[in-house]
C-alpha cells in the first residue's frame, strides 16, 4: 500500500513542467516596455532643484514635473499590470 502512494507521488511531480516560466515572451516584453516607459517617467521627474536650499527655484513647479511625468508613470504602471494579467498565447 504504501508503494502505491509513492509511486502516485511521482507521477504527479513529472506531470508539473520543472523549467516552465510564469509567463510567456510576449507576457515579458510587454513588461519590459512598460519598465522602459516608468524609466522615461522618472528621468521626466529629475530635476528642479535649487543649488543654494535658501534660493527658491520655479522649475520645481514645471508642467513636465508636474503633468506630463505622473501621466508617464501611471501608463507605464498601467502597462505593467496589462502584461502580468495577460493570458499568454498557448494557455486557453
Amino acid at each position: 500500500m504504501a508503494k502505491t502512494t509513492s509511486t502516485t507521488r511521482k507521477q504527479e511531480k513529472k506531470e508539473i513542467a520543472p523549467n516552465k516560466l510564469a509567463f510567456g515572451k510576449e507576457n515579458y516584453m510587454i513588461i519590459l516596455a512598460g519598465v522602459g516607459v516608468l524609466l522615461l517617467g522618472y528621468i521626466l521627474m529629475i530635476g528642479g532643484g535649487a543649488e543654494n536650499p535658501n534660493e527658491f527655484n520655479p522649475a520645481i513647479f514645471d508642467t513636465q514635473r508636474i503633468t506630463i511625468a505622473p501621466i508617464t508613470l501611471l501608463i507605464g504602471f498601467g502597462v505593467v499590470l496589462y502584461g502580468i494579467m495577460k493570458k499568454p498565447k498557448g494557455e486557453a
